[in-house]
């Protein structure tokens, strides 16, 4: 009996828990299929030639819930512009927006979150955060040059870093037309992030 009103008890919980892990996975999936398809449309894509013409999907390490994170988030008092390094040598106005500070494995991390000062004269991107970040996945199975996550700026003290929905940035794919923020020191994280968006080096050969 005492088994059975166990049983009772725990079934909405794991409902619940289900419930929960479906809606963030069907956003995971979300962000990949819309990803797949930006780099099919000959008007958004930053693939051309070849690359574009047998280019079907994106190779995407497993859905992995683990690597989203509910992180601390502190705003950043009196952010001066800077100038952030781009992959071509140039530079791109930015400014710090935040901190995140996060757990995986149970050890604590800590990346900085920037606003892109040319895309925040945009309406659509007045709200957008820029995480570059690299990891010991980069020269493996993910980009040297390290990866790149988008997010909304939180109402609260907290923000959702879901590394499923993390890509490569433009020019690892295509470098001639693209020149892409360096990431910066603060942003690289000794452990391996498996999760978003894998990467095959066939575009620079």
């Amino acid at each position: 009996m005492k088994k059975i009103l166990i049983i009772l008890l725990l079934s909405p919980l794991f409902i619940l828990a289900q419930k929960g892990a479906t809606k963030e996975s069907k956003e995971i999936r979300k962000f990949q299929k819309e990803l797949d398809a930006e780099y099919l449309n000959p008007k958004e894509t930053p693939l051309r030639g070849d690359n574009f013409t047998n280019f079907k999907k994106h190779p995407f390490f497993p859905v992995n819930l683990k690597y989203r994170v509910t992180a601390k988030f502190s705003r950043t008092e009196n952010p001066q512009p800077f100038e952030l390094p781009t992959s071509s040598g140039k530079t791109k106005p930015y400014r710090e927006y935040g901190k995140a500070t996060f757990e995986l494995d149970g050890k604590p991390y800590t990346v900085t979150l920037y606003q892109s000062l040319d895309l925040i004269k945009q309406e659509k991107y007045k709200d957008h955060l820029f995480l570059p970040f690299r990891d010991a996945t980069n020269e493996k199975e993910t980009y040297g040059g390290g990866k790149y996550m988008d997010l909304k700026i939180p109402k609260g003290n907290t923000i959702v870093l879901d590394f499923n929905q993390s890509y490569q940035p433009y020019c690892a794919y295509n470098a001639y037309d693209y020149n892409c923020p360096v990431v910066p020191e603060e942003n690289k994280l000794p452990l391996e992030i498996r999760a978003g968006v894998m990467y095959q080096d066939i575009y620079h050969h």
